[in-house]
C-alpha cells in the first residue's frame, strides 16, 4: 500500500461541475458506467484517455446534447442541458462548425448576431468578435474564407465562436489533434490566459503529455473514471516520473484487481 497526503476534494462550493452516478447506456453498451467526479471553477480540467473510453460522450452530458443520461450531473449550479446555460458554456467539438463559403470574420459576426440579435448591441458584437478573433490569433485571416484555411486554423475559428459569449464554461473536445508542436504551444497558452480571467475549462485529449499543463486531471478508461487528481498528486500517488507512466499503472492495478476477483 503506498502512502501518499490526500488531495483536498473539490467542495460543490468551488465546483462548476459535479457528477453523482453519472450513467449512459446506449443500446446493449454501457458508454459510461456511475461516474462521480468534480470540476473545479477558474482552472483546467484535462479529461485524458484512450479513443473510445467515453470522453466524447461525457462532454456532450456536461453541455446537454447526450441522451439517456441517468444520475445527477450540475452545471454552474443547473442541471445539465438546462435552458439557462446556454449562453453561459461554449463547446467546442472535434470537426470544425463553421461555414466554408464565409470569411473568419463574417463567421464570427453571423454567430453574433445571433447570441446578440438586434441594432441595439451592434457595437458589442463588434467588439466580441475583434476580441476573439485576436484571441485565436486569426486577426491576419479575418478575410480568407473558413473553406480556404487549414485544419487548425479552421478549428481555431470554431474555437473564437466558442468565445464569443465570454462564456463561464468551456468545453473542448481533443482541440490540439493534429495540430504542430507551435500552435499547440499557443492554443494552451490561450487556455491558461482564459483561466486567468476566470474561465473554467474542460479539455480533452488522448496525448498524455498534455496533461501536464492541466491543473487537475479526471483519467478515463472503458466508460469509468480511473483517477482524478492534479498532475503532482497523481504522480506522487504512483511514484512515477510522468503522468503517463502514473496512467500505466493505474490501469495495471485496475487490470490486477479484476483478475483477482475472477
Amino acid at each position: 500500500m503506498m502512502n501518499y497526503a490526500p488531495e483536498p476534494a473539490v467542495t460543490a462550493d468551488g465546483a462548476a461541475v459535479t457528477a453523482h452516478g453519472l450513467t449512459v447506456v446506449r443500446g446493449r453498451r454501457t458508454v459510461l458506467r456511475n461516474l462521480d467526479f468534480a470540476v473545479p471553477r477558474g482552472r483546467i480540467t484535462g479529461l485524458l484517455g484512450p479513443s473510445g473510453c467515453g470522453k466524447t460522450t461525457l462532454m456532450r452530458a456536461v453541455v446537454g446534447t447526450q441522451a439517456k443520461v441517468t444520475g445527477t450531473l450540475e452545471v454552474l449550479g443547473r442541471p445539465a442541458g438546462d435552458a439557462t446555460l446556454r449562453p453561459r458554456i461554449g463547446y467546442v467539438t472535434q470537426a470544425p462548425s463553421v461555414y466554408a463559403d464565409l470569411t473568419v470574420r463574417q463567421n464570427l459576426d453571423y454567430f453574433a448576431a445571433v447570441l446578440q440579435p438586434g441594432r441595439d448591441h451592434r457595437e458589442a458584437r463588434h467588439d466580441a468578435v475583434t476580441r476573439a478573433i485576436a484571441d485565436v490569433d486569426l486577426t491576419s485571416h479575418q478575410a480568407a474564407l473558413a473553406g480556404s484555411l487549414s485544419g487548425g486554423q479552421s478549428s481555431r475559428v470554431s474555437l473564437a465562436v466558442a468565445l464569443l459569449a465570454a462564456p463561464e464554461l468551456l468545453v473542448l473536445d481533443e482541440p490540439t489533434v493534429g495540430l504542430d508542436p507551435v500552435l499547440r504551444r499557443d492554443l494552451w497558452n490561450l487556455f491558461h490566459t482564459l483561466a486567468d480571467r476566470g474561465a473554467t475549462l474542460l479539455i480533452s485529449s488522448h496525448v498524455m503529455d498534455e496533461a501536464e499543463r492541466c491543473h487537475r486531471l479526471l483519467l478515463m478508461r472503458e466508460g469509468g473514471i480511473l483517477a482524478e487528481g492534479t498532475p503532482e498528486a497523481l504522480r506522487s500517488r504512483t511514484h512515477r516520473a510522468t503522468v503517463e507512466e502514473a496512467f500505466l499503472h493505474l490501469v495495471d492495478e485496475a487490470n490486477s484487481r479484476q483478475e483477482a476477483t475472477r
